[in-house]
């Protein structure tokens, strides 16, 4: 498993997760950049994304949905504030109504995210910041800190080269 650690911080609103990859910064990029990679990995394996905009630059939004094991639809979108290409992307994600806009009234968290060379490939930090406790305690009562561990668990399985 590519986590080494998950740091849950009330005093700073933040979940914190490491992750190292035996792969380059370009290639670990890719996996946020491109759509259809991320429909690999992003959401547990019993809830998969259907990306159905990904306008990966600043100021852009992506728009997705997961779908539960028992054909339920979660909808949520993402507000891209920031890229440092390969190194550093920071977004805004939260839930969406049936037009892929915000929800109403649902909570949404700033995402960090900066990729580091390493001896054998990548280190991956990924922060969610929270707005206060109450919208932390929300969301970590909902499972996202397991969603994004069997989320996060499964960039291994892009990384091996195919034959071809």
């Amino acid at each position: 498993m590519p986590i080494i650690s998950v740091h849950n911080d009330p005093d700073t609103l933040t979940l914190t997760f490491v992750a190292e990859f035996p792969a380059d910064v370009e290639r670990i990029w890719r996996v946020w950049e491109d759509p259809r990679q991320l429909e690999r990995w992003w959401g547990p394996p019993t809830w998969p994304a259907t990306f159905e905009q990904h306008d990966f630059t600043v100021g852009g939004r992506s728009r997705y949905h997961m779908t539960g094991p028992d054909g339920g639809r979660s909808n949520a979108w993402w507000r891209i504030t920031a890229i440092d290409a390969p190194h550093r992307l920071e977004f805004d994600d939260g839930f969406a109504d049936d037009n892929g806009e915000p929800a109403p009234g649902m909570p949404s968290v700033r995402c960090v995210v900066t990729l580091e060379p390493t001896r054998s490939g990548t280190r991956m930090t990924t922060v969610s910041h929270f707005a206060d406790t109450d919208q932390m305690e929300q969301l970590l009562s909902m499972g996202m800190e397991e969603g994004m561990r069997e989320a996060m668990s499964q960039i291994d399985r892009l990384l091996i080269p195919t034959a071809g």
